[in-house]
């Protein structure tokens, strides 16, 4: 579902939603690719990138209640691109959204290079049920 981010910022003082949502506890994790050698910038933009792909696969109800909860976002890592693809099926089973970052290589990578996965948001338990074994980056 793509929504409009300023749209859904300004409804959220309006939004009538479930106490269940407002009081949430809600994060996003980006996972990112160590085998992707990135410079800190290109690390940056790709982490971005992955966060508002993500983002926008949300409902407007659980990104409101993120962005109400100060939309915390956590970093991990793994070791390779098949680790993140994994990640992305278990994703799509459990029906968490998620986008996968695919470099174009305009830059520094290689087109076609997958550097990030962006989870969520969503409620802590379901993220962490997801990525809970994976070490910060």
């Amino acid at each position: 579902m793509k929504i409009d981010i300023y749209k859904a910022h300004k409804f959220l003082k309006a939004l009538k939603v479930s106490n269940n949502i407002r009081k949430g506890e809600f994060k996003q994790v980006i996972v990112v690719n160590k085998n992707a050698k990135m410079s800190k910038g290109k690390l940056a933009a790709q982490v971005a990138h992955a966060s508002v792909l993500s983002m926008l696969e949300s409902s407007e109800a659980i990104v409101a209640g993120w962005l109400d909860n100060s939309f915390p976002k956590i970093v991990l890592k793994v070791d390779s691109a098949s680790d993140l693809l994994t990640l992305k099926s278990k994703c799509e089973e459990e029906k968490v959204p998620c986008a996968i970052v695919i470099d174009e290589g305009r830059t520094e990578l290689s087109n076609g290079t997958i550097t990030c996965l962006g989870i969520g948001p969503s409620t802590n338990e379901i993220i962490d049920a997801i990525t809970g074994e994976l070490g910060l980056l």
